[in-house]
Order: structure tokens, then C-alpha cells, then sequence
């Protein structure tokens, strides 16, 4: 008959002093998060949803195609720009492609209100003034590049199809940079919207009439007595905000040069403000 076989025995592992168990100490370093930190878990999440794809690819589409298709169509028909440079039909080309940035930045916001991730986001970031910086930088950045790039590419195409008058290196920089800077300052405008309103078909709606509705109602001003109004919302709509940088604005007055630049940039900056007071005293 065989014995059970004996067990060695096991040592007591010695405890803390005083019995009572010791504070954790993960194994892992541990810093505190900072806006570079949140900045990358935007970029992450606005280069991996297919709405971004999608919105900024029709940007390009729209950008490129109007562009030369009003080039071909010009040269075609022959018709004489006279002393006007033909980087200027770019702008035919940038106002439908804005409403894609105006759609995207309400999306970078508004999307994760309506999916619930807005809660998981301020659960691993619970600042919400950097987590709306983190956003604005990145979708600012994005929009910014690929439409400067875009612009300059559209303009540099319409140059060798029609040649014509020399745009001058101020007119150039207005026109890639200078457009670039207000389209993506304008879908910045969208995203402060988007935070504040939270619904993603309300602040696009919105948006839409701020671009499209000054000009619209301007056109139905026949009387006298509105004269000055419809001036007004001619002037400062931002289609001929737009056209202005462009040197083709609609009026002869209103703002010329890179004044539209300083004032979407205003109207921007409250706009900023009042959506991180909102996100600041609104749960998600």
C-alpha cells in the first residue's frame, strides 16, 4: 500500500507592518494627460470614421471639378476675361465645397452626442475646454491643409488652361492660404455650433442659412425703403465674403483684401467661447 505523498509546507509571505494591506502601486507609469495626449485621440477618431473620408473627398471633387470645368468651358467659348486673372473662378468651386467643411465640423462634435461616445470621450478626458481645443486644433489643421492644397492646385490648373492676365503674389497668397485659413475657420464656426446645439441635422440646417440665407433674402429686397439692408447682406454674406479674397466680390464696397479673414475669425472666437460655457455647465 502506497503512502500519500507529503506536502511540502508553504512558507507565511511576510505582510505589511501593523496587519492592515498597503496602497496599490500600479506597475505601470502613470503622468497626468495633457492636450497633446487629447489631440491624439482626436486625430485617431476623426481619421477613422468614414464621414471624414466622405465629406473631405467631396470637397476635393466638388473643388477640382467645378474649377475645370469653368476653366474648359471658358477657353471652349472663347470668352475674354479682360484684365481679370483666372485664378479667380476658383471661387466658383469653393462656396459648394464649404458646405462639406461646414458638414464635418458639426459632425466632429455632434456625432458622439448622438452615439452616446461623448461619454466614454469625457470619462478618459473629463476637461471639457481641452477636449473642445483638442477638437478645434485637429479639425482645424485637417481642413485647413486639404484645402489650401486644393485651392493651390485648381489655381495652378486654371493658370496653364487659360493663361491670361498675371495674378499678382498678393491675389496668389489670398486665394490658396487666405481661402484655406476662412473655410476652415468657417467649419470652426460650425463645430462651436454643432457643440452647442448637439444635434447633428439641426446645426447643419443652421449653418446652411447662415451661408445661403443673408444673400437669398437680399434678393428679394425690391423696395426703396430696404435698400440699405439688402446692401448690407450683400456686403457681409459670405459668398461675397469669399469672392472677396478672390477679388471678385459682388459689391464694390463692403470687406475687401483679408478683411472677411478678421471677421469670420471674430464671430469664430465667441462662438468658441460659448460652446465651451455650454459644454462646462451641461452634462453630457
Amino acid at each position: 500500500m502506497t503512502t500519500p505523498h507529503a506536502q511540502k509546507a508553504v512558507p507565511p509571505q511576510p505582510g505589511p507592518v501593523g496587519g492592515s494591506p498597503g496602497p496599490y502601486e500600479s506597475p505601470i507609469p502613470i503622468r497626468r494627460a495633457t492636450l497633446g495626449d487629447a489631440i491624439v485621440s482626436e486625430w485617431t477618431k476623426i481619421r477613422s470614421v468614414r464621414s471624414t473620408v466622405w465629406t473631405l473627398g467631396v470637397l476635393i471633387i466638388l473643388m477640382v471639378g467645378v474649377g475645370l470645368l469653368t476653366s474648359f468651358t471658358i477657353k471652349a467659348t472663347v470668352a475674354d476675361l479682360g484684365r481679370e486673372p483666372v485664378i479667380s473662378l476658383g471661387f466658383f468651386g469653393v462656396l459648394p465645397g464649404s458646405i462639406c467643411v461646414i458638414t464635418l465640423g458639426v459632425l466632429t462634435v455632434s456625432s458622439e452626442y448622438g452615439t452616446g461616445m461623448i461619454r466614454t470621450t469625457l470619462t478618459a478626458c473629463p476637461s471639457r475646454g481641452r477636449v473642445l481645443t483638442a477638437k478645434a486644433v485637429v479639425f482645424f489643421l485637417l481642413s485647413f491643409v486639404i484645402t489650401t492644397v486644393t485651392a493651390a492646385l485648381v489655381a495652378v490648373a486654371q493658370t496653364a488652361i487659360l493663361g491670361g492676365v498675371p495674378a499678382s503674389a498678393s491675389l496668389w497668397l489670398r486665394t490658396t492660404v487666405g481661402v484655406g485659413l476662412y473655410i476652415a475657420t468657417l467649419g470652426l464656426f460650425s463645430l462651436a455650433l454643432g457643440a452647442i446645439v448637439r444635434h447633428s441635422a439641426g446645426a447643419i440646417t443652421v449653418m446652411i442659412a447662415v451661408v445661403l440665407l443673408p444673400l437669398v433674402m437680399a434678393l428679394f429686397m425690391f423696395t426703396q425703403s430696404m435698400r440699405d439692408v439688402q446692401r448690407f447682406l450683400f456686403e457681409y454674406s459670405i459668398p461675397n465674403q469669399l469672392g472677396a479674397l478672390y477679388g471678385a466680390a459682388v459689391t464694390d464696397s463692403g470687406p475687401t483684401g483679408w478683411e472677411p479673414l478678421w471677421l469670420i475669425l471674430g464671430i469664430t472666437a465667441v462662438a468658441l467661447l460659448l460652446a465651451g460655457v455650454s459644454l462646462d455647465r451641461r452634462d453630457a
